[in-house]
């Protein structure tokens, strides 16, 4: 797997650097995958989602990690066309 190139972004805290990373590659955590959240972030997967939301619309997460970030894009929009939502 590539290395997500974000310690040259500006605008992202540690914590949101850290989050691109972990989605990147939290399946390499043993476990399940609100677990190993609960462990990494000390928060609750609903907050941590929230924050996910939040992050991947912000350009400066586009810019660190383009591939991700559009992946995780359109997961979300194929949530929401699933669920009768508008995009």
């Amino acid at each position: 797997m590539a290395t997500v190139n974000i310690a040259r972004v500006d605008g992202l805290s540690p914590q949101d650097r850290d989050i691109l990373a972990f989605e990147a590659g939290w399946w390499r955590h043993p476990g399940a995958k609100e677990q190993a959240i609960k462990d990494t972030f000390g928060m609750s997967t609903t907050r941590y989602y929230q924050v996910l939301a939040g992050l991947i619309d912000r350009p400066e997460a586009l810019a660190a990690d383009p591939a991700l970030v559009n992946r995780l894009r359109e997961r979300r929009d194929a949530r929401r066309r699933g669920r009768g939502r508008s995009v």
